[in-house]
This record gives structure tokens, C-alpha cells and sequence, in this order.
């Protein structure tokens, strides 16, 4: 099975949004640069400092992104781990599925497409470099 290894959410207000699941739920946030689109990563779990990987199998992290006017395309989003991301494009295809863009290399991290399924729920898959924290193939040792 291709396990879910990072999600994503919108936000209108990206401060408010990090004091709301710091208070929450002990999250832990990191606002990036420009050169990373203003995203805020977000640490659900205890990681390894060496590896950057999640310390508990199963465990996942994610970001939160600013909203645009295009609210139609901004929802949750999961991000599910594949072996090969051109054959699951093409899988996802064969059974319905629709891409939205082109796929993308993340650098460090692996190559990332996002596509809406047969429901209309947009979901992103990434195909992780062999060292990256989105591999869990890593975590599990």
C-alpha cells in the first residue's frame, strides 16, 4: 500500500492559524522564507534531528499555505508516498482520476503531483528522494 506522509491546509491568517494548533494540540510551527512561498511547516510528532524523519511509524507532519481568491482548489490536502510517480499518474488516469498541473520536483524532498479524484477531493502524491523525511521507507528502517 502507498501509505499518506504529509498534509496540507489553507489559511486565511497563517499566525492565527499556528497560535490556534500550538494551543491546541502542542504543534509545532516553522514560518519559511519567501523563496519557499511564505509556508509554514508544521511538526506534529517527535523526529529524529539527524534524519528529519518522524520518530513514531505512522506518524505524519505537514505545512499550512496561504488562501488566494481561487478558494475552489484550496481544501485539506494529504500527500500519499508512491514508488513511481509516472505510473501512478497513469493509474490514477486509467481509473478516473484527473491531474491538476504538471508534476514538479520539490528539491530534497522528491518529485510532487496533485490531482482530484473521482469525487472532486484534491490529493497530491510524491515520489521521495531515497533520503528525504517523505520516504518512509527510511523510518521503518
Amino acid at each position: 500500500m502507498d501509505p499518506v506522509t504529509h498534509f496540507e491546509m489553507p489559511a486565511d491568517d497563517k499566525n492565527r492559524m499556528r497560535k490556534f494548533y500550538e494551543t491546541v494540540f502542542g504543534w509545532k510551527t516553522k514560518q519559511l522564507g519567501q523563496d519557499m512561498g511564505e509556508y509554514v511547516l508544521v511538526t506534529t510528532t517527535e523526529t529524529d534531528e539527524k534524519t528529519g524523519f518522524p520518530k513514531q511509524p505512522g506518524a505524519i507532519n505537514g505545512g499550512f499555505y496561504q488562501k488566494t481568491e481561487d478558494r475552489a482548489t484550496q481544501t485539506p490536502v494529504v500527500t500519499i508516498a508512491v514508488d513511481d510517480l509516472d505510473a501512478s499518474i497513469k493509474k490514477l488516469e486509467a481509473a478516473g482520476g484527473k491531474m491538476s498541473g504538471e508534476p514538479a520536483d520539490i528539491p530534497g524532498v522528491g518529485r510532487y503531483a496533485s490531482f482530484f479524484d473521482t469525487e472532486g477531493n484534491r490529493v497530491s502524491m510524491m515520489q521521495p528522494l531515497p533520503n528525504s523525511p517523505m520516504n518512509v521507507k527510511n523510518m521503518m528502517g
